[in-house]
């Protein structure tokens, strides 16, 4: 019998933390409930679950630095939770790391399928300490990203890079100077049932820039209108 995933549900309103958990256990997954940002950062460490889904408006530390510092040392997938609904919200949770954003009132059968897509985007990562061969690599001066063992060098620096953004940026320079609208990259590297907007793009191209900068032989082009390429020069 297969392993049930494990959610941690991070929120401060019990009645909705319950409903919660109610929905995705008749969905077959383990949960565990905790009320606040410190309970949450144990949580992750004890629980080790496979997701977290983080409401934002917590006593204590607040949703954003949770998520901050979940990242400092695990990747696992974070879905934020929220009633604010104005763009900075979204955009300044995903640039901190979530890779979903949902507004509340949400309906119970959305949160199950975000929950599903997210972990089926997941699914399947290798751990960047296994030696794999034949791995799908790709090499360019100071920058080689290998898709099998998840990781990236740049300037003979390994690099922390989520698994979305690193798929982000191997799709692009797998096929250096062709151009992709912002749809094809949403539908290529998040799926055909993401609900999300092409902002999540924009979002995760400024981070890849950040972390990998420009190049004499390659960066990052946007080109205005149409989308973004990995420009070989």
């Amino acid at each position: 019998m297969a392993e049930k995933q494990k959610v941690l549900i991070v929120d401060d309103d019990e009645h909705i933390a319950e409903l919660i958990s109610l929905y995705l256990t008749k969905e077959c997954f383990e949960t565990q409930i905790v009320g606040d940002g410190e309970a949450a950062l144990d949580a992750v460490k004890d629980f080790n679950p496979n997701l977290v889904l983080l409401d934002l408006m917590l006593p204590g530390i607040d949703g954003y630095q949770v998520c901050r510092e979940i990242r400092g040392t695990s990747q696992v997938p974070i879905i934020m939770l929220s009633a604010k609904g104005e763009v900075f919200d979204k955009v300044l949770g995903l640039e901190l790391g979530a890779d979903d954003y949902m507004e509340k009132p949400f309906d119970s059968k959305e949160l199950v399928a975000r929950v599903k897509a997210v972990l089926r985007r997941y699914k399947g990562v290798v751990p960047t300490e296994e030696v794999v061969e034949d791995a799908e690599e790709l090499r360019f001066p100071d920058l080689i990203i290998n898709k099998t063992n998840y990781s990236v060098t740049c300037m003979g620096h390994r690099l922390d890079m989520p698994p979305k953004e690193l798929e982000l940026l191997y799709y692009l320079a797998s096929a250096p100077n062709r151009v992709y609208s912002r749809e094809q990259l949403l539908d290529q590297i998040w799926g055909y049932d993401y609900v999300g907007d092409t902002r999540t793009v924009d979002v995760h191209i400024k981070r890849i820039r950040e972390k990998i900068g420009d190049h004499d032989a390659w960066k990052i082009s946007t080109i205005w209108g149409r989308g973004y390429r990995f420009e070989v020069l």
